[in-house]
């Protein structure tokens, strides 16, 4: 579904991700993890055409390089950015209606934002607050909402349990895992190396911008490095 070779990003002169090349199969749940800095979120926003980036993406066989990044959610491609993102000072209701602002099946719209709210009911609770009052997880939920009220087929998760308690972090990924087995496919950029590799098929390990190991998520749980490096044993 999704292909990356020799990717580059830079900021200034200096080289945030350098030359990586990785694949994401439909229907897979892929976990990249790795340190601060070491290019994760820098990737997300080059496949998502919110950075200038070098090298060749695909997405269902189309290559990106002329595409703008608001071209990707008609693709169906969407981002879940680190921070949230939510429009603040829009209710929740409006929120998820961004989320399909490029859309004019009417009927598949309402249908989509039931289901919505089948699977994070506190939005549906929540619906006429402000999206700037609500819970860091809430805010969390809103925004993976928002992105699935624009019908994707693959989502680009950027530190989803980022600044959350321990028991919202766990719903989170309930929620993903649950978002999973509906057939999206999921591309996942996660500090907490554990969690992600608990929850995907298959995971990459980012190093100071390139991919120093890529392996099935059990095999990297296992993988004595792995374990010294992200997992504190």
């Amino acid at each position: 579904m999704l292909e990356a070779i020799n990717l580059e990003v830079s900021y200034g002169g200096i080289a945030a991700v350098k030359g990586i090349s990785f694949a994401v199969e439909e229907g897979e749940m892929v976990a990249l993890i790795g340190a601060n800095g070491a290019g994760k979120t820098s990737t997300l926003k080059a496949l998502a055409r919110l950075l200038p980036a070098r090298g060749t993406i695909r997405f269902l066989g189309e290559e990106l390089a002329a595409l703008p990044s608001h071209g990707l959610i008609g693709r169906g491609m969407a981002l879940v950015p680190e921070g949230r993102g939510v429009f603040a000072r829009l209710s929740v209701a409006e929120n998820l209606a961004m989320g399909a602002y490029s859309r004019r099946d009417h009927a598949a719209i309402s249908a989509d934002l039931e289901r919505v709210h089948e699977l994070l009911p506190r939005l549906l609770e929540r619906r006429t607050q402000l999206a700037g009052t609500l819970s860091g997880g809430e805010q969390q939920m809103l925004a993976l909402g928002r992105a699935l009220m624009g019908r994707p087929r693959l989502l680009l998760l950027d530190e989803p349990s980022m600044g959350l308690a321990p028991l919202m972090v766990h719903k989170v990924f309930e929620t993903i895992g649950a978002v999973a087995a509906t057939g999206v496919t999921i591309l996942l950029v996660e500090q907490n190396a554990k969690l992600a590799l608990e929850s995907a098929s298959r995971g990459y390990v980012m190093e100071g911008g390139r991919i120093t190991l890529a392996d099935s998520a059990g095999n990297l749980l296992a993988d004595r490095r792995v374990r010294e490096a992200y997992l504190g044993e």
